[in-house]
């Protein structure tokens, strides 16, 4: 099968074009998982670049399987590096608001009033809130499920974890978010 006049076709057989069918498609996901972890857009920026670099660099070694989590996982591995050598230990993280407004969103409608939206904008700093004021291994598999939309499957995979493990993560990680958001109403 051929592709349509004027559409090139990027050739899957060299470096370039396999990094152009396994890791562009998937790049807002790893900005926004590096916006969580490090807490800044800009560093986020800095950090998936080096991602890419490393992605570009490994993507030889790439055999498959969901390029998604492959990508986040060297994300991960990269925000760490990269918050180890640039910031102190103490440092608290948090994540991005931006990557909360789908969720505190008025299901595409414009009728909302300036009450409704600021109850929304409320809402979503609680929840952004919340999510950093998680314990680190809980904060890192709600991010990866509830924003990033990974299965256990692959967060098991990433993270290098028994599947029951994440389960149970995500499990408490949702009951402290449930408690915390509840204590403030």
């Amino acid at each position: 099968m051929s592709a349509p006049a004027g559409e090139v076709v990027p050739n899957t057989d060299t470096p370039a074009g396999r990094f152009g069918e396994v890791v562009l498609p998937h790049l807002g996901d790893a900005l926004a998982l590096a916006r969580w972890l490090t807490g800044s857009s800009d560093d986020a920026e800095d950090v998936v670049q080096d991602a890419c670099l490393k992605a570009y660099a490994g993507i030889s070694t790439y055999a498959g399987g969901s390029a998604r989590a492959w990508l986040l996982a060297i994300v991960r591995n990269c925000s760490y590096s990269w918050l180890a050598r640039n910031h102190p230990p103490s440092l608290v993280m948090a994540g991005d608001l931006s990557d909360l407004d789908g969720l505190a969103g008025n299901d595409g409608q414009d009728d909302t009033t300036p009450e409704a939206a600021l109850i929304a904008k409320s809402d979503a700093a609680a929840l952004a809130g919340a999510i950093s004021g998680l314990p680190h291994p809980f904060r890192e598999v709600v991010v990866l499920r509830d924003i990033n939309g990974l299965s256990y499957r692959e967060i098991a995979t990433m993270l290098c974890l028994p599947i029951g493990t994440v389960m149970s993560r995500l499990s408490r990680a949702r009951a402290l978010l449930i408690a915390e958001l509840g204590d403030l109403k």
